[in-house]
């Protein structure tokens, strides 16, 4: 099977309006806009500002961190404006190119970043061949302290860890590379060590996205869990962001703070459909009907069993949904292997395989281990955008195995293509019940955050219902337009989860009117809001 595309781009027609007729045009006198008013700080002291956070305060996009990316970092942007409100200078710990991707003494440990390949995103790699990443670890790290102490992939706990920013931690799992780039001589100091060593006058704090998303991104495996809400500083969300909070606004230092999206909204979740099978691919359609007769016998043991609503049937005339493995389902393995290997005819059926008739034992097995979960998937099922490059391919893992159990390798490659014939696994899919756990601990850190930052008196973004009116049609800044449709939409980048640096832009502008709001700023009133048209929505591949 191909890998299905799952990104069609159209062409977009630009219409120019003709000019008026004379009589619809309007003389009367134009009326001089009021001038506005001098830029006004207010009662907030920006001369040293420290920004603490995660990848969405790097500068992360397109998968990556890269020297680009960095310039348009949301606290690089506002430090901008910062400045010309009495705002000192802002370092950032700068990586060494524009590839993007991270080594660890000569050996890559990340990818560079993503690039538009025309039909979707790509490696950077496949456009302009093989780099050398140049960000690494252990030869070439930058001197600090730094201002932006954004770290990608920190969680909120991660920010109290000693030891999280110490290289010979990596190899443990206990230390963060980005981190490791920041630490300099002190290589067990935490990050919020290091950002209040630095004395700050005003802080950004935008943390807890990677409590839920780690858990999102991985499809609800279990291998990176939410992070629970109630606990001690370092284990509880509740503990640490209080915690966090209350180390940052010592002496009535200012700042801003900002609560997590909803994570199910982003294009990362949103762009692969449930029923991306079109029977007019000429890889997929010609098998339609022998999947058919496949899935044909194993629907009647459904019908048996009393869960038809488990049947499986490609359409020969419209878009086919995937197969998934659902483990809250009820597991039938066995009864499906027993009702098997008591039908007459199964026999039969295994020797319409070239396999011998014994072989019914070892075929019925393989089917009720296979399809005990499975079910085709829904409208309410949501797909990691990883997905789209394995639907419609052979897992080599499980052609292996079964060849190992006595198939024949053609045959095995032909049980073992991802969500046709072999259900995709829980990281593939966040399951609707996966969703809700989601949901309610968003729902729940937000809470918290909210409640943290009133009681502190720090300025509020609500970040969340931001990014949900980008998924919901978009929001208009300027002459633009930005949506949460991946590469088109102009809000994120090629990753699905980040945001282009027009996006950071938008997301700047929130911060700036959170903080006229708290302390009598005006980068608004004063005309200071970044024009998100001049931000740009992707880089090219040949980036110098």
């Amino acid at each position: 099977m191909k890998r299905f595309k799952y990104i069609a781009l159209a062409a977009v027609p630009f219409f120019f309006a003709a000019c008026n007729d004379p009589e619809d045009v309007d003389l009367n006198p134009i009326m001089e806009a009021a001038p506005l008013p001098e830029l006004s700080a207010g009662s907030a002291d920006f001369s040293n500002y420290v920004a603490v956070g995660n990848s969405l305060t790097a500068g992360f996009t397109d998968g990556s961190l890269f020297r680009a990316s960095q310039n348009f970092s949301l606290p690089n942007l506002l430090s901008q404006k910062f400045a010309l409100a009495g705002g000192g200078s802002f370092a950032q710990p700068l990586t060494s190119d524009n590839f993007g991707g991270l080594a660890l003494n000569g050996t890559r440990i990340q990818d560079p970043r993503l690039v538009f390949g025309g039909a979707g995103p790509v490696g950077l790699e496949t456009v302009i061949g093989e780099v050398t990443v140049g960000t690494d670890i252990v030869l070439n790290n930058p001197t600090g302290p730094f201002n932006n102490m954004g770290v990608p992939g920190a969680k909120s706990f991660h920010l109290l860890a000693p030891g999280y920013g110490n290289v010979g931690n990596v190899a443990l799992g206990l230390a963060n590379p980005f981190f490791v780039r920041m630490t300099g001589s002190t290589p067990d100091a935490s990050v919020i060590e290091l950002a209040l060593a630095q004395q700050p006058s005003f802080f950004s704090l935008w943390i807890g996205n990677n409590d839920v998303l780690g858990y999102a991104t991985t499809g609800g495996d279990g291998t990176n869990p939410i992070t629970p809400v109630s606990g001690a500083p370092g284990v509880g969300f509740d503990g640490t962001y209080g915690a966090l909070v209350a180390l940052l606004t010592e002496g009535g230092r200012q700042g801003v703070v900002a609560n997590i999206p909803d994570v199910t909204s982003i294009p990362h979740f949103t762009t692969v459909p449930h029923n991306p099978l079109d029977p007019t691919d000429e890889a997929f359609g010609p098998q339609i009907p022998t999947l058919n007769g496949i899935f044909g016998q194993l629907n009647q043991v459904f019908a048996f069993l009393q869960v038809p609503e488990r049947a499986i049937e490609f359409s020969t005339t419209e878009a086919s949904e995937v197969i998934i493995r659902d483990e809250t389902l009820p597991d039938l393995a066995a009864q499906i292997t027993g009702v098997l290997l008591a039908s007459p005819t199964f026999p039969a059926f295994v020797q319409s395989f070239g396999l011998p008739a014994q072989a019914a034992p070892l075929v019925a097995g393989l089917l009720g281990t296979t399809y005990g979960q499975a079910r085709e998937a829904t409208e309410d099922d949501l797909f990691v955008l990883t997905s789209a490059s394995v639907i419609g391919t052979p897992n080599m893992d499980v052609v292996a195995g079964l060849v190992a159990q006595g198939l024949p390798q053609a045959l095995a490659g032909q049980f073992a293509v991802e969500g046709i014939t072999l259900p995709l696994e829980d990281k593939w899919v966040l399951l609707p019940s996966e969703q809700e756990e989601i949901a309610t601990a968003t729902a729940a850190f937000n809470q918290i955050i909210a409640s943290v930052a009133s009681s502190a008196g720090l300025a509020f973004v609500d970040a969340n219902a931001l990014l949900n009116q980008l998924a919901a049609g978009g929001i208009t800044s300027g002459d633009y337009t930005l949506t949460a449709n991946l590469v088109t939409g102009g809000g994120f980048s090629l990753d699905g989860i980040h945001p282009t640096a027009r996006g950071y832009a938008l997301i700047a502008n929130e911060f700036m009117k959170a903080i006229d709001a708290t302390y009598g700023s005006n980068f608004e009133a004063s005309g200071n809001l970044l024009d998100v048209g001049d931000f740009p929505t992707n880089f090219s591949p040949a980036l110098p």
